[in-house]
């Protein structure tokens, strides 16, 4: 009695490579999946009949040609919106040029003898102190914004030295110290900027603020 060929229940390493990822392009996908099928018909065809596949085994195969075509539609679908989301977040920052937005930041730009700028506290502080100082670094006002609430606080210069002067246009330091009590807190400075342009690019978008520099979207506190 003739023998039939007995195959190798194990699947080509080839085809395992490529459903393991080394080519995730969906033409590699059905190209696997066509391959994965061919190869199953012909070790069923040449089985031995004494000693034929276990169904468990067959079942593994299916599963992991299974498992590697949702991954690929998972990954499409992950692209996809990820794309979606990086659309939808141009244009939000787009819409945003021409306002002005307090982020984080240790200049204040001063224009007809007035400047914004801003501090944001990790809680309430019952003193906070303000230095301001020109382009030569030095002081040209200091205030005593008193007790602050936790959060972000935006304040303004009305553009008066510690001489009563009116300060001139430009750009000035601002330096903040903050305590609740004898504790001293992490005061964060903010300044305040008119957005320019946007800017996307491999460390994410990016806000141009005038005389502040690029800043991300997340760092934005207050949109006016």
């Amino acid at each position: 009695m003739a023998t039939s060929t007995v195959q190798s229940s194990t699947v080509d390493p080839a085809l395992l490579a490529t459903m393991n990822g080394s080519k995730t392009a969906a033409s590699s996908t059905a190209d696997a999946q066509n391959r994965f099928m061919t190869l199953l018909v012909t070790q069923l065809k040449n089985q031995d009949p004494l000693n034929p596949m276990d169904n468990a085994q067959v079942t593994s195969q299916m599963a992991q040609l299974s498992t590697v075509s949702g991954i690929d539609k998972l990954n499409a679908t992950v692209t996809a919106l990820n794309a979606s989301f990086q659309t939808g977040q141009n244009l939000q920052a787009a819409s945003m040029i021409g306002h002005g937005v307090i982020a984080p930041g240790s200049t204040m730009t001063v224009t007809d003898g007035k400047g914004i700028y801003g501090v944001e506290l990790p809680q309430a502080a019952s003193k906070v102190d303000v230095v301001i100082r020109d382009s030569n670094n030095l002081v040209v006002r200091k205030i005593s914004a008193g007790a602050l609430p936790q959060g972000v606080n935006t304040l303004t210069w009305d553009g008066k030295t510690d001489a009563g002067a009116t300060a001139a246009n430009g750009v000035y330091k601002v330096e903040i110290a903050a305590a609740s009590g004898d504790k001293k807190l992490d005061a964060t400075s903010l300044a305040f900027g008119v957005v320019s342009s946007i800017t996307s690019g491999s460390q994410g978008l990016k806000l141009s603020l005038a005389n502040v520099g690029d800043v991300s979207m997340s760092d934005v506190r207050q949109i006016y």
